[in-house]
């Protein structure tokens, strides 16, 4: 096939933990479509792909999903090796970075390219797609420091002005402390067995007032935590009225992989520079 992906999780839960979420803590030895988050979303995407799902690597800072920058820091390092391995295999002419924080896309983005090998990662993708498809776009998220960690990412890739707004749907991902109130893990099943969900309700609120207060036109989700509600918030603001753009991580990357793979282009070698460079500019603007 013409696109060879391996898609990497930004981290693994251990089977017995009590703070799961979705596909997180599965046997890795479960079937790849099993594993993969959101699966009935996604695969469409994949159908053109000869594709693998990495298990991910086991979690180092605890048993619960990434939120904090010292977790995603963990994420990172760990995540690294496996990339660098994925490239000196030959096996793949894609790595897509699962996790909507992106934990080691700029690292990965480096090892890949050495190897011409195209990377793409969730907040990346979705952002500068969004950038083609409306003036601004409004980032959904869930609570809590994961909020400034994505503020960071919308810096780091230099679209600060581009960007209406970071705006939360009131609930984490499980892990310790966060047991009372509402869970954003119980207010999923609702929503996916038909019934109605606090979770779908507060994001399609959050995502109509990203449009009508902060000048969004086009919405992302941000951990991938929320990805799930893609669907639900483009039906729920084309009840409302609203002709907007709905994207998710998943599909945004696969697809924006593939148009560099046909492109046949991968990242600068003086964004992402090697050790040993045939040509080194003088300067480096800012």
């Amino acid at each position: 096939m013409r696109y060879r992906f391996l898609l990497i999780p930004p981290f693994r839960l251990p089977p017995k933990t009590k703070w799961g979420y979705q596909t997180l803590h599965l046997e890795s030895d479960k079937a790849k479509e099993e594993r993969l988050m959101n699966a009935d979303m996604v695969l469409p995407y994949l159908e053109d792909v000869e594709w693998d799902l990495h298990p991910g690597e086991l979690a180092t800072y605890g048993d619960w999903p990434v939120e904090t920058r010292e977790e995603f820091t963990f994420a990172a390092n760990a995540r690294l090796p496996n990339i660098r391995e994925a490239c000196e295999s030959g096996k793949y002419n894609g790595i897509v970075l699962l996790g909507g924080g992106e934990p080691g896309f700029l690292e990965a983005r480096e090892i890949c390219r050495k190897f011409g090998v195209v990377c793409t990662a969730n907040a990346h993708s979705q952002m500068y797609l969004a950038t083609m498809l409306g003036n601004k776009f409004s980032v959904v998220d869930i609570s809590g420091v994961h909020n400034v960690y994505y503020r960071d990412l919308i810096y780091q890739h230099q679209l600060q002005n581009r960007c209406a707004s970071i705006r939360n749907i009131g609930m984490r991902l499980p892990r310790p402390g966060t047991e009372d109130g509402l869970q954003l893990r119980e207010e999923r099943q609702k929503a996916l067995s038909g019934k109605k969900s606090n979770a779908v309700q507060n994001a399609i609120t959050q995502a109509e007032i990203a449009i009508k207060e902060d000048g969004a036109e086009v919405i992302t989700l941000g951990c991938s935590g929320v990805f799930w509600l893609r669907p639900f918030i483009e039906a729920g603001l084309q009840k409302r009225g609203w002709e907007v753009p709905v994207l998710e991580g998943y599909s945004a990357s696969i697809t924006l992989a593939k148009l560099m793979v046909d492109l046949g282009v991968n990242a600068s070698g003086i964004t992402y520079m090697g050790d040993h460079q045939v040509q080194l500019p003088d300067k480096i603007h800012v």
